[in-house]
């Protein structure tokens, strides 16, 4: 359990309304691999995935006080679990 890949629960509008059909999203590092965030999935959370799914976030530029800047990008998952296992999220 040295390398967790998870970074936190991602607390969303569109995160809470998927996560009624059992599918639960996270934000990972951005060299986590699927296998990778499955591993970190059941040792955290003692449930098991049936699928995982990854989307790259990109990075956005924002105009903020007159000064350009950029948001950061990332990555998340989609965890999706077996009927009847759920993840409590506090």
């Amino acid at each position: 359990m040295a390398n967790i890949k998870i970074i936190r629960p991602r607390v969303t509008e569109k995160a809470t309304t998927v996560a009624e059909n059992g599918i639960h999203v996270f934000e990972v590092e951005k060299d986590a691999s699927k296998k990778e965030i499955a591993d970190a999935v059941k040792n955290l959370y003692k449930v098991s995935p049936i699928k995982i799914n990854v989307v790259k976030t990109p990075r956005k530029q924002v105009f903020v006080r007159g000064k350009k800047g950029f948001k950061a990008g990332g990555k998340k998952a989609y965890v999706y679990l077996k009927k009847g296992e759920k993840i409590e999220i506090i």
